[in-house]
C-alpha cells in the first residue's frame, strides 16, 4: 500500500510551492529540500493535475495530502535532446572525443593517459614519478593533507578551470572560492540575527569521489569518455605510505580517487558537486523563515526557529547528499553572545574580532621599534606579505582600521 504525505508535510510542501514559479522546474527546486530525488515526480504530478497555479495554499495542501508518496526513481538520467544527444550546458568548449580534449590541452592521447593515471599506478611508483607532492598540515586535532600538483599537471588543471569550470556559476548560497564573494559576504546575511547556527562538513574535498566529479562533467554535456578523462585529470589517490597517523575513515577516502586539496580545479568542482546540497538547504531555510549560506565546508543558518529541528533536518539532508557532518564543530550562538562565522563577528556587521586587530597593532608597533625580524617568531618565509595579508583581511570589513594599520606599516623599515 502506498503511503500518503502527512498533513504537516503537505503543509510544508504547499508553502514551498506557493513561493515558487508554477513550472515543473520551479516546483522541483522548491520541493528538493524536503523530498530530494522524489521532488521531480511530485512536481510532474502537480503540473499534470493543475496546469495553472492554484488560488490558495489550503486547496493545494489538500491535494498534496491526497497524493501517494511517490517512490524514489531507480536512476536519474541526464536530460537529452529529441535526437538522443545530451544538450550542452553553459558556454563550455565542446570536446566530443578524447582527441579533441588532448588537442585543446596541447597534449597527445598517451600524455592524457599518463597525467590521468586512471588505474592509480603511480601510487606505488617512486616519488619523482608521481604527479602530486603531499604535505601534512597540522591542525588542532590531527592533520590535513595538502596535495599539490606538480607544474605540468597544475597547468593542465588551470586550463580546465579557466575554459570549463569558470563558465559554470556556483549556487547563490556558495561564497567560498567564488569571484566577488568572501567570508564577509558569507556572513552579511546573518548579521544582527537572533540565532546563528554553524555546521562543519568533515573531509570536504576527500569526500568528493571521482564518480561525483564525472557527474559534473557529464551534466555539462560531455560524452562519458571525455567526462571520465576530465575527472581523472582533476582527482588523485593518495599513496598508502603517506597516510600514516590519519584517522581510518579519512585515510579510506584519501586512498580512493578524490578531489585533492591543493589542485586549482578542486574548489570549483567541490562547489558544483555541492550545488544540490545548497539548493536543498536554501529551500529548507526558506521554509523555516531562516537564511542559509555556505563558505566551502562551513554552513550557516540564522533566524528564529527550533534549533534542534533545524539541525536535525539539515543533518539528514547533508548525509543524503553524500557529505559528513563534523559534530565537534556544530555551533549555536545567540544574540547575547559573540556570533562568529569564519573568524568574523556577525552580531552587528561582519568584522574581525577586536582582539585580532589589537594583536596586529602591537606587532606592527614592535616591528617599527625593533625591526620585523624579532617579531617573526614562527619563521614565516615572507613576513611582510604575511602582515599585509592580515591587514587586508581586517580592512575588508573596516576601512578605518585598514588606514590605521597601513599607516603603522609605513613606519616599519622592512629592509
Amino acid at each position: 500500500m502506498s503511503r500518503q504525505f502527512s498533513p504537516q508535510m503537505a503543509a510544508w510542501l504547499a508553502s514551498l510551492a506557493a513561493e515558487a514559479p508554477w513550472t515543473r522546474g520551479g516546483l522541483e527546486e522548491a520541493f528538493m529540500p524536503l523530498l530530494g530525488d522524489k521532488a521531480a515526480r511530485l512536481a510532474y504530478r502537480l503540473i499534470d493535475l493543475l496546469p495553472s497555479a492554484p488560488y490558495d495554499t489550503e486547496s493545494l495542501r489538500g491535494l498534496i495530502t491526497g497524493l501517494p508518496l511517490l517512490p524514489e526513481p531507480r536512476s536519474v538520467e541526464p536530460s537529452r535532446r529529441r535526437d538522443g544527444v545530451k544538450p550542452w550546458l553553459f558556454e563550455v568548449p565542446r570536446y566530443v572525443t578524447t582527441g579533441d580534449l588532448a588537442e585543446s590541452l596541447n597534449l597527445t592521447i598517451p600524455e592524457i593517459e599518463w597525467f590521468a593515471d586512471a588505474h592509480s599506478r603511480l601510487t606505488v611508483a617512486p616519488e619523482p614519478l608521481r604527479h602530486y607532492r603531499v604535505t601534512p598540515i597540522p591542525k588542532r586535532v590531527g592533520a590535513r593533507l595538502l596535495e599539490i600538483p606538480k607544474p605540468r599537471l597544475r597547468e593542465i588543471q588551470r586550463k580546465i578551470l579557466r575554459r570549463i569550470l569558470d563558465n559554470v556559476p556556483a549556487h547563490a548560497a556558495a561564497h567560498g572560492f567564488v569571484k566577488g564573494r568572501s567570508p564577509r559576504t558569507f556572513g552579511i546575511p546573518h548579521a544582527g540575527r537572533e540565532v546563528v547556527m554553524s555546521v562543519d562538513l568533515k573531509d570536504f574535498f576527500p569526500t568528493v569521489g571521482i564518480n561525483r566529479v564525472v557527474a559534473v562533467f557529464d551534466a555539462l554535456g560531455y560524452p562519458r569518455n571525455v567526462a571520465w578523462n576530465l575527472a581523472y585529470l582533476c582527482t588523485t589517490s593518495t599513496p598508502a605510505g603517506q597516510l600514516g597517523g590519519m584517522p581510518y575513515a579519512t585515510a579510506s577516502l584519501l586512498r580512493s580517487r578524490h578531489l585533492p586539496q591543493g589542485a586549482p580545479t578542486s574548489p570549483a568542482l567541490a562547489n558544483l558537486v555541492a550545488r544540490r546540497l545548497d539548493i536543498r538547504l536554501t529551500g529548507l531555510a526558506r521554509s523555516m523563515g531562516l537564511r542559509y549560506t555556505r563558505y566551502a565546508d562551513d554552513l550557516a543558518f540564522s533566524g528564529s526557529a527550533d534549533v534542534d529541528a533545524v539541525l536535525w533536518v539539515a543533518r539528514q539532508v547533508i548525509v543524503d547528499e553524500g557529505f559528513v557532518v563534523n559534530p565537534v564543530k556544530t555551533r549555536v550562538r545567540r544574540a547575547h553572545k559573540r556570533q562568529i562565522l569564519t573568524g568574523l563577528v556577525v552580531n552587528d556587521w561582519p568584522a574581525v574580532p577586536r582582539k585580532e586587530y589589537d594583536e596586529l597593532r602591537a606587532i606592527l608597533h614592535n616591528c617599527a621599534v625593533t625591526g620585523p625580524e624579532p617579531q617573526n617568531r614562527h619563521g614565516v618565509p615572507d613576513f611582510r606579505a604575511h602582515l599585509f595579508g592580515r591587514i587586508a583581511r581586517i580592512g575588508e570589513t573596516n576601512s578605518a582600521r585598514r588606514r590605521r594599520l597601513l599607516e603603522m606599516a609605513e613606519q616599519v623599515d622592512w629592509a
